[in-house]
């Protein structure tokens, strides 16, 4: 199977889980919130979408290994044999779900040899799907419509640029961040959606100087490196890569085409 028909059938697979979600999303009383160990939450909805999407990417002809964020995490010992595997994050934004404000996402990256080759994000409460193949560009679809998205072009010097922040996590080193640029202002966004802000070029940079794991940032990073930007890490200056023994990414920078 081409990498962009499997991308097709993992866009259907995450509006499958998108359409649980919102199953759920209309009815607050049945969210059923817990808290992990680390104290962030955990709804029915995490885990009705993380089987649905398991479910169905072990009925794909081509079966790789999955790592998800609801799922027993496979012992480094494992999972370091593993070339090629699904990383998943299936609500993406549990605070911004429990706040109802539309701003959670599905997501569904392809790993090979720990780079994301194809990503597949969904907004089930925008009604937005965004999905990317290594060398194929990224998509964008809503309402029947579909285009291929452009980051936008910028230097770092420049005035006024459009700083994505999170609704959540925004800390004193992202604000010392922040008051680096020339009038800058800040656009606030949850999950990764913040990433696509940059691929659909409504913003130009995303600084993310505090935690995340790899299953938040793998599907939305290959979306907006084939959009022309790129995720830097902030230890390597590198792109981020996976399947770390430890699955914490390093603090990291995003940004659309800026010009160095």
């Amino acid at each position: 199977m081409e990498l962009t028909d499997l991308a097709k059938a993992v866009c259907q697979i995450a509006r499958n889980a998108g359409d649980e979600i919102m199953r759920i999303y209309e009815n607050e009383k049945s969210f059923q919130i817990e808290h992990k160990e680390d104290q962030s939450p955990l709804t029915i909805a995490d885990r009705n979408a993380n089987k649905i999407i398991c479910d169905q990417l072990m009925q794909l002809d081509i079966l790789h290994p999955i790592i998800s964020e609801e799922t027993k995490t496979v012992p480094f010992v494992e999972r370091k044999t593993f070339s090629r595997y699904w990383l998943v994050d299936p609500l993406d934004g549990t605070k911004e779900f429990i706040k109802r404000n539309d701003e959670f996402t599905v997501n569904i990256a392809l790993i090979d040899e720990n780079e994301a080759i194809m990503g597949v994000v969904y907004a089930p409460a925008l009604k937005e799907m965004y999905w990317a193949v290594k060398g194929h560009g990224a998509h964008f679809e809503k309402e029947g419509q579909a285009q291929q998205l452009r980051a936008a072009h910028f230097s770092m010097e420049d005035e006024g640029l459009k700083v994505v922040c999170s609704r959540s996590h925004l800390n004193e080193a992202t604000q010392t961040f922040i008051k680096k640029l020339k009038l800058p202002s800040k656009v606030a966004t949850g999950s990764s959606l913040k990433f696509l802000i940059l691929a659909k070029a409504e913003a130009h940079v995303y600084p993310r100087l505090g935690p995340t794991m790899e299953w938040d940032t793998a599907a939305a990073q290959i979306v907006l490196e084939e959009a022309g930007g790129k995720v830097i890490s902030e230890e390597t200056g590198e792109p981020l890569r996976y399947n770390k023994e430890n699955l914490l990414n390093p603090y990291f920078t995003a940004y659309g085409q800026v010009q160095h």
